[in-house]
């Protein structure tokens, strides 16, 4: 199974990709679940989005989860329009490892303001560890 959440391609790059009627085909019909977000999104819709694909996956109860974490949905982010502050990715990492026990990989995706990127991103593994 891959969920992402993203910005609405009509609004951001890649453009041609990530929209929500693309759930996948043929053996793979509903293994793939896109969460396309508007710019602007602040964290309670970013919330919202977050726990409902949450509960996705674990009605999928996966051995283990990759979590490409990109951290451009920071308010300051120069590229990204997402409005997330550094506490919101304390909650996100709690939420990810609430809703999910499974053995966990992160990996890093994305986030372009440099002087916060470390900030947030231990803010998430931080979250994710306390929970």
């Amino acid at each position: 199974m891959y969920v992402s959440l993203h910005i609405d391609p009509k609004q951001g790059y890649p453009f041609f990709l990530g929209y929500a009627d693309e759930t996948g085909t043929g053996a793979g019909e509903g293994f793939n679940c896109n969460f396309p977000l508007p710019r602007g999104t602040r964290w309670k819709d970013y919330r919202d989005s977050l726990d409902h694909a949450l509960k996705k996956i674990k009605r999928f109860s996966p051995d283990a989860m990759v979590i490409s974490l990109g951290v451009d949905t920071y308010e300051k982010d120069p590229i990204s329009k997402f409005e997330l502050g550094s506490d919101h990715f304390l909650k996100l990492g709690s939420m990810i490892a609430k809703e999910i026990r499974s053995p966990s990989l992160f990996i890093m995706e994305g986030g372009y303001d440099v002087e916060n990127i470390g900030i947030n991103v231990v803010n998430v593994l931080t979250g994710f560890s306390e929970a």
